[in-house]
């Protein structure tokens, strides 16, 4: 049986598989290890790179992209195995990083996902963006993570070198428990792209699961390597998608004033877009608040499925604070000033 699946989801990314499938297929010798690629209906050579030069690699093929957490969603309906692992196509791996991290769920059985510790693959002593050293979110619902809070990223210096737990574990490189996985109701396709762990993670904590953070484990992440940072379409998906998360997963008592301030923190945000002449993300703003609203009839749906999973107790991982307040006007810039 097939104890760790680690899979790939690919769309477009001919180079990023040359260049970082190697590392993969070389660091991920652990025993019980199958590495998949699953190719979501990419235009380029993609699909024939594997076949002529990775015959070996179990290729999984759709005709068709239906973003992260889709394609993901469907790749993992066909695997068998005690684990997952999902992995960007843009990420390098090193020499056992998979044991570690396997060491840490096979230790702990209530952990649900953990991750390695992300560092920047082109400013290798640097954190990574898109989950540094474990995730969280404040009040309001805005991520950060140990090592990058808003747009500042520290240095890597191994002031975030102990396990803990965390609230969400990066996307990027995500080891997930199958069983917890499918008890929690796997990735929620509504999302495309970004967040959509979040989501996953926030549910296994309702599950009773915990997320955790394993630093002994080391990749490095190019970023952006689908949707390039900065873009009106990445913008119009973190905003819907933060409003989609909150909406889905906030206690009840809690919705209706978090979402109210979402609202105004947003339109602020928006009207900063329109001073600064950047029409097009003020316009991704506005977008992704009308998709908002149309879906709230499915995201009460949603609400309904998962409100047995209610769990009581403290969630680790939400800071009690705003890390907007505090970045902006308290000048706290790094994790360590935070209070909790």
């Amino acid at each position: 049986m097939t104890k760790i699946a680690v899979v790939i989801l690919n769309w477009n990314g001919r180079h990023y598989l040359q260049k970082f499938l190697p590392s993969v297929c070389r660091n991920s010798d652990f025993p019980g290890t199958e590495i998949i690629v699953a190719d979501n209906g990419s235009s380029d050579d993609s699909v024939s790179f594997m076949q002529n030069f990775y015959p070996e690699i179990r290729l999984i093929e759709f005709t068709q992209n239906q973003g992260y957490a889709m394609g993901y969603r469907e790749v993992l309906k066909q695997l068998s195995a005690s684990y997952f692992v999902l992995l960007n196509s843009d990420v390098e791996v090193t020499p056992g990083w998979l044991v570690p991290l396997y060491t840490a769920m096979e230790a702990n059985p209530t952990i649900g996902a953990c991750m390695p510790k992300l560092l920047a693959y082109d400013q290798r002593t640097c954190f990574e963006y898109a989950g540094a050293s474990g995730g969280f979110i404040d009040r309001f619902g805005y991520p950060f993570c140990r090592g990058r809070m808003l747009s500042v990223i520290e240095t890597d210096t191994g002031q975030y070198n102990d396990f803990r737990d965390i609230f969400w574990a990066s996307g990027a490189c995500m080891f997930v428990r199958s069983s917890a996985y499918h008890q929690a109701g796997g990735l929620d396709g509504e999302f495309f792209a970004h967040m959509e762990e979040i989501d996953l993670c926030w549910r296994m904590h309702r599950t009773g699961y915990t997320v955790a953070v394993v630093p002994g484990s080391t990749v490095y992440h190019v970023g952006g390597g689908t949707l390039p940072n900065n873009t009106p379409r990445k913008l119009y998906l973190n905003y819907r998608n933060n409003l989609f998360l909150l909406f889905k997963n906030l206690p009840v008592f809690q919705l209706v004033p978090v979402v109210i301030v979402r609202v105004v923190l947003d339109g602020m945000s928006a009207l900063v877009y329109l001073i600064n002449r950047q029409g097009s993300f003020f316009g991704a703003v506005l977008r992704a608040h009308l998709a908002f609203y149309r879906r709230i009839p499915l995201l009460i749906g949603m609400r309904r499925q998962i409100r047995g999973t209610l769990r009581t107790g403290k969630i680790t991982g939400i800071y009690p604070g705003s890390i907007v307040f505090d970045f902006f006007i308290r000048k706290k810039r790094y994790f360590s000033q935070l209070e909790w």
